[in-house]
C-alpha cells in the first residue's frame, strides 16, 4: 500500500477523560440524489481511538460522503453523523470526533 495515496481516516478523543475513544464503530457512505447513503466502509476505531482508511486501499472519489459514529448508549449523545464534501481526490481527508459528555467537535484535520 502506497503512503501517497489518498485516504479518509478518524480519530475518536473523550475531551473529558483526556484518552482516545477505542472500540467506536464508524460507517463511511455516499449519499446518492435520490436520497440513498449506501455504506461504502466500516471500521472500528482501535486503542488510539483512530481509523487511518477507511476507504481500506479504495480510490477516494470527489462528492459527498457521510461519517456515522456509534457512540455509548448510555451517555447523553449515543451516535453522530457527518456529512462533508471532497472536492480534490488528489488529498487525504482527516475527519476527527471530540467527545465531551455533553458536547462535541469536529473539524477538518491534517
Amino acid at each position: 500500500m502506497s503512503q501517497d495515496r489518498p485516504t479518509i481516516s478518524t480519530h475518536v478523543l473523550d475531551t473529558a477523560a483526556g484518552t482516545p475513544r477505542a472500540g467506536v464503530v464508524v460507517r463511511l457512505r455516499r449519499p446518492a440524489g435520490d436520497g440513498s447513503a449506501p455504506i461504502v466502509a466500516e471500521g472500528v476505531t482501535d486503542l488510539d481511538g483512530r481509523i487511518s482508511d477507511l476507504l481500506a486501499g479504495r480510490t477516494i472519489e470527489a462528492g459527498a460522503y457521510r461519517l456515522e459514529f456509534e457512540l455509548d448508549r448510555a451517555g447523553f449523545f449515543t451516535g453522530v453523523v457527518l456529512d462533508f464534501q471532497v472536492e480534490d481526490a488528489a488529498r487525504s481527508y482527516h475527519v476527527p470526533l471530540l467527545l465531551a459528555p455533553f458536547g462535541l467537535t469536529t473539524y477538518r484535520g491534517s
